[in-house]
Order: C-alpha cells, then sequence, then structure tokens
C-alpha cells in the first residue's frame, strides 16, 4: 500500500531543486541550463566563463545538486581572495610546522571535497607556479600536504570559473596550456545581462520579494517606468549590480511603490540607441505599455536609424548592445518586418 503522504507530497526530484534558484526563461538561460542537465550527472571538469556578477557560483551549485554528489560536500574557495603564499596551503592543506606560523595540521579543500565538488572562483588568479600541482591533481587525484611527503587520494569533481580570457593568459605565457585543456573540457559561458534583457522583469520581482520580506516592508506597485529603466539599463555588474540596485530601492521605497534607484551617471549607461529616441524618457512609458511593446518600440526605431541593417558595426544589433542571432529571434518574437518599399520590394541594407 502506498504511502499516503508520498502520494500527495512527494519528494522534489534533485535535478528540479538544483535550478529553482535560477531566474528566467530567455534563450540564452535556457540554453545554458541545457548545458548544466547535460554535464551535470557526469563526472567532468567543467570551465564556467562569463563577466563578473553573471552568476558563476549559482550554476556551479546547480551542477553540483544535479549531479550524483549531491549528497556529498560542495567546497568553493575564491582563488584571487586568499594571498598568493597561502593558496597552496588553502589548496592542499599543510602539517604542523611546514612554514612560520603553521602550528597545527591544516586540510585543505580537496581533502574536504573528497567524493563530492570543489568550486574553485576565479581559477584565472592561480599563479603560474602553482599550477603545476594542480595540474597534477586534476590528472592523477593525488597531492601532499606542505611540510608531507605523503601522498593524499581524492575523489573530486572540479568546477571552475573566471571572468579573465584565459586563452590570452596562455598566449602571454600566463597560463598553462595544458591547465587550460584540462580545465576546458566542457566550457559554460554564461550571457551578461544586457544579452537576456527579457530575464530583468523577473529577476526584479524576485528580488523585490526577497528584500521586502528580509526588511518587513510593503512593495506591492512597480511602476513602468522604474521597470523599463531598469531593463534598458547596460548592467556593467550584472545580476550582482541588479541585485544591490533592487535593495536600494526597496529601502527608499513609500507607500508600497518601488521608486528607480538609478542616478543620473548610471542613466549614462543606457543603450546607446535611447539617447537618440524619444521612447528614452519614463514619461513615454505609460502603465499600459508592456514590456513587449517597449522592446518592440525601442527595437523599430533603432532598426530604422540603422537603415535597417542589423549586423556589422553600425547595425542594429551592435547599437543595441545585442548579438546579431539574438537580434533576429527578437524580431521575429515580436512580429518585426522589414518594411516594403513602393516597388513592392524589401529596403535594401538589411544584413
Amino acid at each position: 500500500m502506498e504511502d499516503y503522504a508520498t502520494v500527495m507530497n512527494p519528494v522534489p526530484d534533485p535535478a528540479e531543486r538544483a535550478f529553482e534558484r535560477i531566474i528566467g526563461n530567455s534563450a540564452a538561460l535556457e540554453y545554458v541550463v541545457e548545458q548544466v542537465e547535460q554535464v551535470a550527472p557526469t563526472n567532468s571538469t567543467v570551465l564556467i566563463e562569463g563577466e563578473t556578477g553573471t552568476g558563476k557560483e549559482l550554476i556551479a551549485h546547480a551542477i553540483h545538486k544535479a549531479s550524483q554528489r549531491c549528497g556529498r560536500a560542495f567546497i568553493k574557495l575564491n582563488c584571487a581572495a586568499i594571498p598568493l603564499d597561502l593558496l597552496e596551503s588553502e589548496l592542499f592543506g599543510h602539517e604542523k610546522g611546514a612554514f612560520t606560523g603553521a602550528i597545527a595540521q591544516k586540510v585543505g579543500r580537496f581533502e574536504m571535497a573528497d567524493k563530492g565538488t570543489l568550486f574553485l572562483d576565479e581559477v584565472g588568479d592561480i599563479p603560474p607556479a602553482l599550477q603545476p600541482k594542480l595540474l597534477r591533481v586534476l590528472q592523477e587525484q593525488e597531492f601532499e600536504r606542505l611540510g608531507s611527503g605523503r601522498t593524499h587520494k581524492v575523489n573530486v569533481r572540479l568546477v571552475a570559473a573566471t571572468n579573465r580570457d584565459l586563452i590570452k593568459m596562455v598566449a602571454r605565457g600566463q597560463f598553462r596550456s595544458d591547465l587550460y585543456y584540462r580545465l576546458n573540457v566542457f566550457p559554460i559561458l554564461l550571457p551578461a545581462l544586457r544579452e537576456r534583457r527579457e530575464d530583468i522583469p523577473a529577476l526584479v520581482k524576485h528580488f523585490v520579494n526577497l528584500f521586502s520580506r528580509r526588511m518587513g516592508k510593503r512593495v506591492d506597485c512597480i511602476p513602468a517606468e522604474t521597470m523599463v529603466a531598469f531593463q534598458w539599463y547596460l548592467w556593467p555588474g550584472n545580476i550582482r549590480e541588479l541585485q544591490n540596485l533592487v535593495e536600494r530601492a526597496v529601502i527608499l521605497s513609500r507607500d508600497g511603490v518601488l521608486p528607480n534607484p538609478l542616478h543620473k551617471k548610471q542613466t549614462a549607461l543606457m543603450i546607446p540607441s535611447l539617447h537618440r529616441t524619444r521612447s528614452f524618457h519614463p514619461s513615454n512609458f505609460h502603465s499600459a505599455m508592456t514590456l513587449e511593446d517597449s522592446d518592440r518600440t525601442l527595437i523599430v526605431e533603432t532598426l530604422e536609424q540603422a537603415g535597417w541593417i542589423v549586423g556589422g558595426p553600425r547595425g542594429a544589433a551592435a547599437k543595441l548592445g545585442l548579438k546579431r542571432t539574438t537580434l533576429l529571434a527578437k524580431m521575429r518574437r515580436l512580429g518585426i518586418l522589414r518594411p516594403i518599399s513602393d516597388e513592392g520590394t524589401s529596403v535594401p541594407g538589411v544584413a
């Protein structure tokens, strides 16, 4: 006989729980999730690349939670946050007396992560002298603590992340090519927030709910002009910057209304074409205008300014800060068609 509680309240699938903190449904984000689903069940090394603040640690944690190691430890280390002379000890541990100040034995992160997952953030900051030791533990799954000749065997799945261009670092001799190829078994490139602007409304609502609960404040209205300002800002700090600005807006909110926290210097970082269109001013976005309407308006105006040229350095995609394929996909989704000339042919110049 089936257990009633199990039937009525089934245990969530671990793979579903792995993605519950990933907010958005843009094509760019869905592609990332698809890659995570493919690589998570394996033990392969993953290299997550992307700008600062794009959520690399969140994706690393999703890989761990969707893997067979989900019941084991998830250990993380920011390589850029540890002094270079202490990084080796943090990774591999040390014995008592191994160096001045080593007053006790220390277990390193690789040992802590045995049978689990080790997340190395900012892996591009690992100094060249330490890179051969990292390569060895990845290849052989063994290492020695500082001050010890005893070899320790481990079973660790490595997920690394960086916002640096490792290929250029290899060319400059700053990063070992063999280590790069060992890390780059399965690369995942995270899109910048400006490349998935359709996810911004969901992210804003998520952070508003989060911070309003924490602060005990009621925020039940996000004005259209505030959301439009969020959607067209270029977000150089990506999701981390969005999170911080929403927190600021919740603090400043009155009567349940979320204000626009962007100041004048930040509005200078709006998508360039906004400065040349009347649609930039928030008053032009009345409350009845949906975000889809604002998308369509901006894209059409930018295409008109670019002579309906989509690609290239002077095309609409470059002006909007988007890839050519991304803009074409948006045009199809929004039903934006090239204008037809009086002779019944397409306007030339669309590329």
